[in-house]
């Protein structure tokens, strides 16, 4: 059977690793896949750096049209990135009749409503497995490891350059924009680093695992995004004193309906800080790696764990992708995993709950001055809002100015209550004269 025909649009850091893993692996990935797999055209604006990594025997071109007009190529890689001119190339290549790889989360997170009905209605697959988490094979495990289940949660560090700077944070004592530069000099970050650092980046990816999770839509503008760039290594230090690990996580919990507590059924979608048990594993995942947990109804806890970037790790998910189509290109395409996991007519209407409607429970800290009948005021705003307290640490003077300050840091564990009824509480209490900088709020999570 003559091998598959694959064209690469963009031959950068993944789009290497990629044909060099390919190369590398062929024999051991033709008996996986039934049939040979190669790179045989890319598409890259330096043509001249895209052959010298190829070498002799693959065509390299500089207009991407070009593969998707060749009518020899089967499957189409997509590795440029963005929404503009990688939706349009995608688009066209299904229009065309084929298969799509791509590791692009931000364009499936924003369009991948409308690039996987234009697939389904022409028939061919679009597989993103690269997409999350790297080399994890998180997509495989939602779509088909766990289909008997009914997806309870699932929590994920799913970006690793603010894993490792949360890591070094809390390693070192140092604040986070000191961190932040140590991270671009070792190459962790990128120069611009805003869709990392803000969240934006792990929330395209909890947008596609909530999707295929919950049979919903992809809504990414329904997600709630906050990043690391207030977060204090004095909130590192706190939440090391009462057992707890600051992480950044992308989080997808299913809600149902009760009446008793007035809470409608839907789906959280969220990326933000969050309190996680330090005897949690994932609390225990540093540096850059990735994690993600699922809970089924039927499996129980299961934890997803690797890198989650890097070229040949993101390219060991682009040619499982590969292998899957290969495998199934002749297939009837009804009999096929369905992109999202769920049959295309039967995707759930259930909503993405507005942050203010989420429940969890939280850690505060506020900067007060150190005199007394203030920690009562506060604990008693949090009372009249019906707001159960945990835990409270105070640090002494001294550890937060030094001798002689006048100002002391409160810090407060909440069990569950509804975020639209803390922040009313947090409003009162930041309008208090004696609170004396903006409330710190990390929402914490049990994970168990």
């Amino acid at each position: 059977m003559k091998p598959i025909q694959v064209g690469l649009l963009g031959i950068g850091t993944v789009g290497s690793g990629t044909f060099n893993v390919l190369r590398r692996n062929q024999e051991e990935i033709k008996r996986r896949a039934g049939r040979g797999i190669e790179i045989t055209m890319v598409a890259d604006l330096d043509v001249a750096r895209a052959q010298s990594v190829v070498g002799e025997g693959v065509t390299v071109v500089s207009d991407a049209r070009a593969i998707i007009a060749n009518p020899d190529i089967d499957i189409v890689i997509e590795l440029i990135g963005g929404y503009g001119i990688a939706k349009a190339l995608v688009l066209e290549a299904i229009a065309a009749g084929k298969h799509v790889v791509t590791a692009n989360k931000a364009l499936l997170a924003v369009h991948g409503t409308e690039i996987f009905a234009a697939a389904s209605a022409k028939g061919v697959m679009v597989a993103f497995e690269a997409a999350v988490a790297g080399g994890i094979p998180i997509i495989k495990a939602l779509r088909e490891g766990l289909t008997a289940n009914r997806i309870q949660w699932l929590a994920g560090i799913i970006n690793g350059t603010t894993n490792f700077i949360l890591s070094e944070m809390r390693d070192k004592g140092l604040d986070f924009d000191v961190v932040l530069k140590e991270a671009k000099r070792l190459g962790y970050a990128e120069a611009d680093p805003t869709f990392d650092i803000e969240g934006v980046d792990a929330a395209h990816k909890a947008t596609l695992m909530s999707a295929i999770a919950y049979g919903i839509p992809v809504q990414f503008d329904k997600a709630y995004v906050e990043g690391i760039t207030q977060l204090g290594a004095a909130d590192i230090r706190y939440a090391e004193q009462l057992g707890y690990r600051i992480k950044l996580l992308g989080i997808a919990k299913r809600r149902d309906a009760d009446a008793a507590r007035h809470q409608s059924a839907g789906i959280e979608l969220r990326v933000h800080p969050t309190l996680v048990p330090a005897k949690r594993l994932i609390a225990n995942v540093e540096g850059a790696m990735n994690a993600v947990m699922v809970h089924g109804d039927a499996v129980g806890t299961t934890l997803y764990y690797g890198k989650g970037a890097g070229s040949e790790p993101t390219a060991s998910a682009v040619i499982a992708d590969l292998v899957d189509i290969t495998r199934l290109h002749t297939a009837d395409p009804q009999n096929r995993v369905p992109h999202l996991a769920f049959q295309p007519g039967s995707l759930s209407d259930l909503p993405v709950l507005p942050m203010t409607e989420v429940i969890t429970s939280y850690y505060l800290r506020l900067r007060v001055a150190d005199q007394a009948g203030v920690l009562a005021t506060v604990t008693g705003i949090l009372a009249g809002a019906g707001i159960s307290i945990d835990a409270v640490l105070q640090r002494e003077a001294d550890e937060v100015g030094g001798e002689g300050s006048t100002q002391t840091d409160v810090i407060i564990l909440t069990h569950d209550t509804k975020e639209g009824t803390l922040n009313d509480a947090m409003a009162q209490m930041q309008a208090l004269p004696t609170v004396l900088a903006p409330i710190t709020r990390i929402r914490k999570e049990e994970l168990a």
